[in-house]
């Protein structure tokens, strides 16, 4: 029998097919509307963030260092309102509509980007601060602590479409490919370098076990780009920043795409980048055929269909069932393929995390 491993050996020891205790009891998250509801149904009022959630929840640790480049944030303010809605600019100089009723539970529509242009960009640039970068002040303390953890610690590596989708807005990202290349690729190299500064010190002073990085650039039917421009634009800019990281020793690096990654996988294994998360199964990713296709070379964090968590017992039964066969050839961790919907009832939660974790313990 296996001998009770700490969170970090255990989050290590499974990416690399070592034989573990267990694998590691994590989730990704709620929607806000989700607690909400649960305060009603038996969740502690004092548990309304994702973090309290974890804690409350007994789900195991993964931190990350917390180093930034500074950036000269907008006003926040309200452009326009009425009894129903409000259209506002955020920090980041986006200028959104939103409903007023239930605000922290809805999406909203997205009305103007601050990057337009190569000149917009220019401006937004200028936001930065390179030569600034922001390491935690107590950067020995944490530093001391972090030599002793008992659970993994990450660095943040970036990514490239979803960022540059933030300032520009879907449409005229995907424009931009073919309007104006360069434009693209001084986004992409610029965000590079930040990120490159940003990993420079934690990587040399601390033993960082991940990476995790996050693009969104997929829906249901595949990538917002084609693989062909995503191998020619994307894929040297995550090798400048995986190949540090390799090279000092970090070989788990897990990214965050929802929707249909299947044809983007293979590139992304030859970028460095070898753990996909979260496995939206509704979006068409099927992490059977990511391992049947790529072996042991991709690793696998996520794939439990969310929908099933809002049909009650057999449903569930049948979906922890599903994934058990993954979890058993390593390499897997599973939950929720994304944060859990409002839909799904507490009493259903609960039940699900019990049956997850008798998959898990053996029990």
């Amino acid at each position: 029998m296996t001998e009770e491993m700490t969170q970090r050996e255990r989050f290590l020891k499974v990416f690399h097919y070592e034989e573990v205790d267990h694998v590691p009891d994590c989730e990704f998250g709620y929607w806000v509307g989700t607690l909400t509801r649960w305060h009603e149904e038996g969740l502690p009022l004092w548990v309304d963030t994702n973090p309290k959630a974890d804690r409350f929840f007994g789900f195991e640790k993964r931190a990350s260092v917390p180093s930034h480049i500074p950036f000269l944030s907008f006003k926040p303010e309200v452009l326009e309102e009425d009894d129903r809605v409000e259209v506002f600019k955020d920090s980041s100089g986006v200028i959104q509509k939103r409903w007023k009723s239930g605000v922290s539970n809805s999406i909203p529509s997205y009305v103007e980007f601050p990057v337009k242009d190569r000149d917009t960009w220019e401006s937004y640039r200028n936001r930065f601060d390179l030569d600034g970068i922001r390491h935690p002040d107590n950067w020995d303390e944490l530093k001391a602590l972090w030599e002793e953890r008992d659970y993994p610690l990450g660095v943040n590596g970036g990514g490239f479409f979803g960022w540059v989708r933030g300032m520009m807005g879907v449409k005229a990202t995907i424009r931009t490919f073919y309007s104006d290349p360069d434009l693209i690729k001084e986004m992409f190299n610029f965000r590079a370098e930040m990120m490159l500064r940003i990993i420079r010190k934690p990587v040399k002073e601390l033993d960082i076990d991940y990476s995790s990085w996050w693009e969104d650039m997929c829906y249901n039917s595949g990538p917002l780009i084609s693989p062909t421009l995503f191998k020619e634009y994307m894929v040297p800019q995550y090798k400048k920043i995986t190949s540090v990281l390799w090279d000092h020793g970090v070989d788990i690096h897990y990214l965050d795409c929802d929707g249909d990654i299947t044809t983007l996988v293979p590139h992304w294994l030859d970028a460095g980048i070898n753990c996909m998360f979260p496995l939206e199964i509704r979006g068409n990713t099927d992490p059977y055929q990511l391992r049947e296709t790529h072996g042991r070379k991709v690793l696998l964090m996520g794939g439990i269909d969310k929908v099933p968590l809002s049909r009650g017992k057999k449903a569930i039964d049948a979906e922890i069932e599903r994934v058990r066969p993954l979890m058993e050839t390593g390499g897997f961790v599973p939950h929720v393929d994304h944060r859990v919907p409002s839909d799904v009832s507490y009493p259903n939660y609960l039940y699900y995390v019990e049956k997850k974790r008798e998959m898990i313990f053996g029990s």
